[in-house]
Formats: C-alpha cells, sequence, structure tokens
C-alpha cells in the first residue's frame, strides 16, 4: 500500500508550542536565524533513510495549482520550481542532484547515497518534491547543499510561501520556511547538512541566490565546472 507523506494536521491540529517557544514541539523544530542549525544524532534520527520534502503553496488555495496562478498574475502559465542539491564525499568527490539533466541522483558505489523521487513539473504532485539521503553511509558523507530554483516562471517567492522539512526515520520533523524574499532571484539555497564527527548537523541557510547552480557552487567554493543543461 502506498505511503501518503502529504496528510498534514490542519492549523487547528497543530500541537501547542511549549512554553519556552523557539519554534520547538514535541513533533516538530523550525530552525530560525536565531536557532539555526540542529544535530539529527541528538533526536535520534541519525540513521535509516532522511527525506527532505519541498511544499509550496498559497494557503487555503489547493496547493500548487493555486500557487502557480498566482505567480504568473492569474494567466495560463506555470512555475516549475525544483528541489536540488550539491554534495561532496569524504573521498573529494562532488557532484549535483537535479531534474535538470536528469541527475536524479548521486552516482556512487552501490547504491545511491542521495536521489531524487521524480521532477513535478506540472504542479499537480500535492506531495511536492523528495530527496531521499541514506544515512546508513553517513561516513562517506562531508556535506550536502540543498536548494530549490524556480526553472520556468517568474520569481515570486512571497507567494510561493515554500517550506522544506526534513523527516528523519526518529525523533521530530526539521521545518526550514523561506520566510525571506528576493524577487530578483530565482533560486534559495535552503540548508547546509554537514558531517561533523560522525553525526550530520543540519544548518539553515535560506539564501537567495542571483543566478543559477554556477552562482550557488561559487558562493559555497564548491569548485565544479558547470554546462547548460536542460529537462
Amino acid at each position: 500500500m502506498a505511503i501518503d507523506y502529504n496528510k498534514r494536521p490542519s492549523k487547528n491540529e497543530q500541537p501547542p508550542a511549549p512554553a519556552s517557544g523557539g519554534g520547538v514541539s514535541l513533533s516538530k523544530v523550525t530552525l530560525t536565524k536565531s536557532a539555526p542549525s540542529i544535530s539529527l544524532r541528538k533526536g535520534g534520527g541519525g540513521s535509516g533513510q532522511l527525506r527532505v520534502n519541498l511544499q509550496w503553496s498559497t494557503g487555503a488555495a489547493p496547493a500548487k495549482k493555486g500557487l502557480f496562478s498566482k505567480l504568473t498574475g492569474g494567466g495560463g502559465g506555470g512555475v516549475d520550481l525544483d528541489l536540488a542539491c550539491l554534495w561532496e564525499f569524504t573521498d573529494g568527490s562532488k557532484g549535483v542532484v537535479q531534474a535538470l539533466g536528469n541527475a536524479f541522483q548521486a552516482p556512487y558505489q552501490g547504491a545511491p547515497i542521495i536521489r531524487l523521487d521524480g521532477d513535478d513539473r506540472s504542479g499537480s504532485n500535492v506531495g511536492g518534491e523528495n530527496m531521499f539521503i541514506d544515512l546508513s553511509r553517513i561516513d562517506e558523507i562531508r556535506r550536502i547543499l540543498v536548494f530549490t530554483f524556480i526553472y520556468e516562471g517568474t520569481p515570486n517567492w512571497a507567494s510561493a510561501d515554500g517550506v522544506v522539512t526534513l523527516f528523519p526515520t526518529a525523533g521530530p520533523e526539521i521545518e526550514v520556511r523561506l520566510d525571506e524574499s528576493d524577487p530578483g532571484s530565482p533560486t534559495c539555497v535552503i540548508a547546509l547538512l554537514e558531517n561533523r564527527g560522525g553525526e550530520l548537523v543540519v544548518n539553515r541557510e535560506v539564501r537567495y541566490i542571483r543566478g543559477g547552480q554556477a552562482d550557488v557552487d561559487r558562493a559555497y567554493g564548491w569548485g565544479m565546472e558547470w554546462a547548460r543543461g536542460r529537462k
């Protein structure tokens, strides 16, 4: 039976935040400017498969259908928002996982360490886009930079109300909201995942880049060579 990754509690069903606040609840941790990092090991989610989910919506309107209309001024065109990452492994190999160029997984020894489940180009997939990271191979991971970019359409991040949620196998969900915006930037770097002594630490970035993948590379010193790609 298929697993429904998309079912979320309504706003009225959200558990109340503890008195200490800080964006933390028993079921979810929200990374903010004042509390930008968390170790997956602390919540018991430092092993198994980590799912990274990208969602964007307009609130009351249906998930992506309403968003597309809003981002394009109500016209018939749509916006193609893609989830991607730059990766670097401990042996020095580097690459990108993205739908562009059909780079849906990180080619490596054996099963892929990172993979995308597909590319939602129409906006009809209410589950958004999902990336999977195999944490059983944490010793082979040095760092992973998760970002999203608008492949087609006008960069209107304020209307998009984007959110990325990391789902560890145990412990609370980790949420990063794209709650800042730069209408001149088609790309947003969301989070940097770093291997620190055998545990994966998630760092909130929410940094908008006025360019594409090569510009993300330069901003974070990845050191790769880039060529134009297409879907």
